[in-house]
């Protein structure tokens, strides 16, 4: 728990330090009603809708005297609008230009759900949709979020584009400016954790999902003057397997068996030009080391993340579609802040990392972003026990980026 006390900290100092505006400016209604604007540019006057977005970038790794230059992703979005109650959306996304021999990039639908409007303020999504978790995962289109890589906690602490089968509730107060979901959805899977990557690679995204386990996810954000707070929460099982298999690899099944849990609280500031915006994120685990044996993954069973952020838009007072945005971010994270006890689990201490961000993003209309920034990294010292030579290992690193992203 200290972690995540130093972590909310770390969130309030931040946001004392902010006093005025944004980066981002508001964009017309989207065609869905949640977050999710990776969908802003359907139009309510079609019933069906076509858009989508991509990046691509270059990177400098200084430490390995490798560069690499990739189309990351390239997202079609197909929406239809059955009527004033039931709408359909789709998100198909080609990770990394191709994929060939089962190698190289992916392929796979990122949301594919049907939205049931109850009334103006309550509506139901069911099928493969993104949980409201982060500031991220609903809002991830490249011209959302400074730096051409996603920020590092959002992608390995909680991992981007989290997606899974489920049904949600979505709403917002009569009264107040307060919006709140909850939804449950289909579990992780334990047997394809990884060392060095968190949760991440449980995830069904959709493909044959476990069934006999389930997670639950909420959230609740408010509104007050120049600021967007939330918190937001998911408990889920990590064992789909029978009675009969668990029992023989001594886990815990059933619908919420071998729990994992998360907790996230961040908020977001936008005032005259300037934004900040920050988040701390906590993950338990206290099964891990059944996990661990189990699979011999090395599991840990805490794990934490952090970033603050601020930006100035320097094309602000020229009222103008055009920005161009300076920015500097700072994240912790550690992927195995706890461990259980030896032999079932060995620290890392590559994993506990510190990541300094600084660049700018030029917008020369809002759905167009060319992007530059440097990443300064640093960690804690391999464990002899994990490596064969650790002396060799650098704990400091620097990576040069340069992208563009296009929404539309």
């Amino acid at each position: 728990m200290k972690y995540l006390y130093t972590a909310t900290t770390f969130i309030l100092a931040s946001v004392l330090a902010i006093t005025s505006q944004a980066q981002y400016k508001t964009r017309a209604q989207n065609l869905i009603t949640t977050n999710e604007d990776s969908l802003h540019a359907g139009s309510n006057k079609s019933s069906t809708v076509i858009s989508g977005y991509g990046s691509a970038f270059y990177q400098r790794d200084f430490n390995a005297e490798q560069s690499i230059a990739t189309l990351e992703r390239a997202v079609l979005f197909v929406g239809h609008k059955f009527n004033n109650k039931i709408s359909f959306f789709s998100e198909l996304e080609i990770e990394n230009a191709k994929v060939e021999g089962g190698e190289g990039g992916e392929v796979a639908m990122e949301q594919a759900y049907l939205k049931f409007n109850f009334n103006a303020h309550q509506y139901l999504v069911a099928g493969l949709f993104l949980p409201r978790i982060g500031i991220l995962n609903e809002n991830h289109l490249p011209v959302n979020f400074n730096g051409v890589e996603r920020p590092i906690v959002e992608t390995l602490v909680i991992p981007a584009t989290w997606r899974e089968l489920g049904v949600g509730l979505y709403g917002s107060s009569n009264s107040l400016p307060l919006n709140y979901s909850i939804a449950l959805m289909n579990g992780l899977n334990s047997a394809a954790f990884e060392h060095g990557s968190g949760f991440r690679e449980g995830r069904a995204e959709g493909s044959n999902a476990y069934a006999n386990n389930l997670a639950i996810n909420a959230s609740v954000q408010y509104n007050i003057s120049d600021f967007k707070l939330q918190v937001s929460g998911y408990a889920g099982g990590t064992v789909g397997l029978n009675k009969q298999d668990a029992d023989s690899l001594g886990l815990n099944n059933g619908a919420f068996g071998t729990t994992l849990y998360l907790g996230e609280a961040d908020v977001q500031f936008e005032k005259n030009g300037i934004s900040a915006k920050a988040l701390a994120t906590y993950v338990a685990y206290p099964n891990a080391d059944k996990v661990d044996v189990a699979y011999a993954k090395n599991i840990g069973s805490g794990m934490y993340g952090a970033y603050a952020e601020i930006g100035y838009d320097w094309l602000y007072k020229k009222q103008s579609t055009t920005q161009f945005i300076t920015f500097a971010r700072g994240e912790i994270l550690d992927l195995n802040s706890s461990v259980p006890p030896e032999p079932k689990g060995i620290y890392d201490g590559t994993l506990k990392q510190t990541h300094i961000i600084a660049g700018f993003s030029y917008l020369p209309i809002p759905n167009v972003v060319i992007k530059a920034d440097v990443r300064l990294l640093h960690t804690g010292p391999q464990n002899p026990e994990l490596a064969v030579d650790p002396s060799s290992y650098k704990q400091n690193n620097q990576f040069l980026n340069i992208g563009i992203g296009y929404s539309f």
